[in-house]
């Protein structure tokens, strides 16, 4: 599965899946669902809404980013993989964070909401064939590869996570 991971848009997806060793899709999803929860658990209570700059996202906010984006994913995951040749509209991730009240969130909500999301991406990546992988859409006006979309989710969480460590704790 791991060849597919270069057949991603490019250049701003690509940014994403090269953040990426040579792995597995699968094997990724599944590490990231155990590992992702314990770096969560790992930023205390008082941290959850603290934002390094005026206007930037809280830290409550990019992992609610992170979720609602690989819901997104999915989707297109979903779409392309069933023969869906439907150009898909992008989404304006700003829009969404006024309406995720991520700051009114629990760090313990925003973690069995993060489980649930990519526990639903793993079983619909896990019933994926090879041929299933390869099938195409477009989405945001670029061709996708359903393979591609599966390591953008998994680099996407991978570049926020390397964002909270570097410029938030």
């Amino acid at each position: 599965m791991s060849e597919l991971k270069f057949d991603a848009p490019y250049p701003f997806y690509k940014n994403y899946i090269d953040l990426l060793d040579d792995v597995d899709l699968l094997d990724m999803l599944k590490r990231q669902l155990k590992n992702f929860p314990n770096f969560i658990a790992s930023i205390s209570d008082d941290k959850m809404s603290y934002r390094y700059a005026e206007g930037k996202w809280s830290i409550a906010e990019v992992l609610v980013h992170i979720i609602d984006s690989e819901r997104v994913f999915q989707y297109r995951a979903l779409r392309f993989s069933r023969g869906d040749k439907t150009s898909l509209p992008g989404f304006e991730q700003d829009d969404y964070v006024p309406y995720s009240n991520a700051n009114l969130r629990s760090k313990e909500s925003i973690v069995e909401e993060y489980k649930a999301v990519r526990n639903s991406t793993i079983q619909l990546f896990e019933n994926l064939d090879e041929e299933g992988l390869r099938l195409k859409g477009m989405a945001s006006n670029l061709d996708w590869s359903v393979g591609a979309v599966g390591f953008a989710i998994c680099g996407h969480q991978r570049h926020h996570r390397n964002i909270l460590r570097e410029r938030y704790l």
